[in-house]
């Protein structure tokens, strides 16, 4: 997709082109993630700021053993010990 020209209308309004928001899954009304990268905006929906979130802990959490496992036996340990 090739970039478009738009201008900034009062109080710092953009419009996002539909056919940008149709590929995003932009909703009127959706709250979005606005940062500033590298002299760039860059705007996210929630979805996606929460999936690359989840794929950047999933690069350092160990699965073995699992972490639900290891909360459910500090857990009854503690109930053990009261």
């Amino acid at each position: 997709m090739n970039g478009v020209s738009t201008k900034i209308a009062e109080g710092g309004r953009v419009v996002i082109p539909a056919e940008y928001r149709l590929k995003l899954g932009m909703e009127p009304g959706e709250e979005v993630i606005i940062r500033l990268e590298e002299g760039e905006l860059r705007i996210l929906t929630r979805t996606e700021a929460v999936r690359r979130a989840q794929a950047l802990v999933r690069q350092h959490v160990n699965r073995d053993p699992s972490l639900v496992d290891e909360l459910i036996t500090e857990r009854r340990a503690e109930a053990i010990r009261e």
